[in-house]
């Protein structure tokens, strides 16, 4: 409970987030605890719709841990295609290795042992643990704290991640029942992605308006200095990362230097982006060119 007094009515959070759920594979009964732990890996930072058809093609590829741990990392590069900070393809791939070699290619239900694995952080061992395993435990990300904060402590924006903060105050909401404590996870991130917006919130749609702190406020708007905006994509060197992973990706053999200077002409430009990418373990040099890790090399 906050500083206002205010409270979140779990019950509330539950019926609607049973009438206006999407529809989303990891949402579905009988989706594999496997495919939830590959959804987590995509969703970060990558919208929804573009996750859905690469997240359904790669479980068709790729059943299990063990399926994908046996495959090259080049070939699981190229299936993450567009989705963006390829580094997460690298860390789902070591992750897989791991589950298959330590625990019997079954995805750990305990968050300790999920946190031991390779790419997995706070968030999602416990997201795992909760929307795979149904075990009880908070569940916080981004669209949560906001919710959080608005609806019990009257505030327009959360303060910076705490999970000192974060964690017990969404433990102290979640229903007893681990059927309900499951929805009320999923429900409060649902309402902040769908209805409890950072920009536009939809205040006459949500279940907690009756009793949201921010709103009996009048709305304060957030203090202090605006948040910082994402750096801009156009022109970027992450934009260029992409333009020269597109070009790895698109072949099997080795690619030039000069072949690489179509897409990146400046040749301190290209070398900065491709010593990063190396750093990395994107991509690696050889004697006729570059090319994804570990790729079967070949030659026209």
């Amino acid at each position: 409970m906050g500083a206002t007094g205010a409270t979140i009515d779990a019950d509330a959070v539950v019926a609607w987030f049973a009438e206006n759920a999407r529809d989303l594979p990891w949402r579905r009964p009988g989706f594999s605890a496997w495919g939830t732990l590959v959804s987590e890996f995509m969703l970060q930072q990558t919208q929804v719709s573009r996750v859905v058809p690469i997240l359904e093609a790669w479980l068709v590829r790729w059943p299990t841990p063990a399926d994908l741990a046996a495959t090259p990392p080049a070939e699981v590069l190229r299936a993450w295609g567009r989705l963006g900070y390829p580094r997460r393809a690298l860390a789902l791939h070591a992750c897989a290795a791991a589950i298959a070699e330590r625990h019997g290619n079954e995805v750990p239900e305990d968050v300790d042992d999920l946190l031991a694995l390779p790419g997995i952080g706070d968030y999602t061992a416990r997201a795992i643990a909760v929307f795979a395993h149904g075990s009880r435990h908070p569940v916080v990300d981004t669209n949560v704290r906001r919710v959080l904060v608005r609806a019990v402590d009257g505030l327009a924006q959360p303060a910076a991640p705490n999970a000192r903060r974060d964690l017990p105050a969404m433990a102290a909401l979640l229903p007893d029942d681990l059927v309900a404590q499951r929805a009320f996870n999923a429900g409060v991130m649902e309402l902040g992605a769908i209805v409890c917006t950072a920009r536009t919130p939809r205040c006459d749609e949500c279940p907690l308006a009756a009793t949201c702190a921010w709103r009996a406020a009048g709305y304060p708007p957030a203090e202090g200095p605006p948040a910082r905006r994402q750096a801009r994509f156009e022109g970027s060197d992450r934009q260029r990362r992409g333009q020269v992973l597109a070009v790895l990706r698109a072949t099997d053999a080795p690619v030039s230097d000069a072949e690489l200077a179509v897409v990146l002409p400046d040749a301190e430009v290209r070398a900065r982006v491709l010593a990063g990418l190396a750093t990395d373990g994107l991509a690696e040099p050889g004697p006729d060119g570059w090319s994804l890790p570990g790729a079967e090399r070949t030659s026209d």
